[in-house]
């Protein structure tokens, strides 16, 4: 459907191509179009515009008339049915010795009437609000979650459990089993709790997770309760809920040693993990902690280490002012961790940093 404006333009630049010497067809086979549709341009009996949209259509001799339109809807509306798709109601209307019509043209007839939703007892689906924290000090916020280990043998798998502070991204707790289970969960959050000390607290502790089975465990939950801590959970089938645990285990997985071909035991994988843990807390100068070690920041180092590192970069600065075009790198860090933020705080983060 070509508008009247880009047929005069088509006619135009072709009529020029033809005086500058070019043959119409080739002209034409240019632009995408036969020499038939340019002469039906040009013809005085064609109409300007395409005239398909304004066409009037006939209905289609086999289309349901309104009295059987409104049987259908009465139908789908009895007590019986209200509650059931077309897919179910049509084969029980055939064992009645009843056709109205098919599945589709049931879902026609719902859909025109706004009968496809929520008909019945069935509810309105509700989208669960994003579960967002903040940690402004170490052991505020936790994240935990649970990945598989490559076990000997091919199927054969050991879980890590691991705890991460979303302040400081240390790992706080972890530990090895055969198995998932709300008992070792349980467990694991009681010697974590002792190992951090933070047993008296000003505010609840909030431990993220996702809805796993062991996350959700009466075990589990009555555990956190009795020390105080606030569960927090992910939105169903979402994993970007809990994306520093997801983060973690990559991290985790691509270690250069980190063995392909699987541990050979509970004992072995305990071993690597220790190790990987160590190097995390104490070596590893993470990126989003502006290259702070997790150790350094969960202690509370990060002021005076950024001290320190300002000042070189100064000394730097004052001892060849010809390399540095503008301001020092900027040692610093925002005190304001979030976890799932918004999108509004998000920004004003920016702006505040930008100022």
């Amino acid at each position: 459907m070509i508008p009247a404006s880009d047929r005069e333009i088509t006619i135009r630049f072709i009529q020029e191509a033809v005086q500058a010497g070019a043959r119409e067809r080739r002209a034409c086979q240019e632009l995408g179009l036969t020499q038939r549709t340019l002469q039906r341009w040009r013809s005085d009996r064609s109409p300007l515009e395409d005239q398909r949209p304004h066409a009037l259509k006939r209905a289609p001799s086999h289309k349901l008339s309104e009295p059987e339109v409104q049987q259908i809807v009465e139908v789908i509306n009895q007590s019986e049915f209200k509650s059931l798709p077309p897919s179910q109601i049509v084969p029980r209307l055939a064992d009645q010795g009843i056709y109205l019509g098919s599945e589709s043209t049931f879902y026609r007839v719902m859909h025109k009437h706004e009968q496809q939703h929520h008909r019945g007892r069935s509810l309105k689906p509700t989208s669960k609000p994003l579960t967002s924290h903040c940690a402004t000090e170490a052991n505020q916020v936790w994240m935990w979650d649970i990945t598989w280990l490559q076990g000997p043998v091919k199927g054969m798998f050991f879980y890590l459990y691991l705890i991460l502070d979303l302040y400081s991204r240390k790992i706080v707790g972890w530990e090895i089993w055969e198995e998932e289970s709300s008992e070792h969960a349980s467990h694991l959050m009681r010697r974590t709790v002792l190992s951090e000390q933070c047993v008296v607290r000003k505010s609840p502790l909030i431990l993220h997770s996702d809805n796993g089975s062991p996350m959700k465990g009466a075990t589990m939950l009555e555990t956190l309760y009795s020390l105080g801590i606030t569960p927090s959970r992910s939105r169903p089938r979402v994993s970007n809920d809990n994306p520093y645990a997801e983060s973690i285990f990559r991290t985790c997985k691509y270690r250069p040693d980190y063995p392909l071909k699987g541990f050979g035991s509970r004992d072995e994988a305990r071993e690597w993990t220790l190790r990987f843990v160590r190097w995390y807390n104490t070596e590893h100068r993470h990126s989003g902690l502006n290259f702070l070690t997790p150790n350094q920041r969960h202690l509370g180092l990060s002021e005076e280490i950024f001290k320190n590192r300002n000042k070189v970069y100064e000394a730097a600065k004052a001892k060849h002012p010809s390399r540095w075009s503008g301001k020092t790198r900027s040692w610093k860090l925002n005190e304001q961790v979030w976890l799932n933020p918004e999108k509004n705080v998000v920004m004003d983060t920016e702006e505040k940093q930008s100022n």
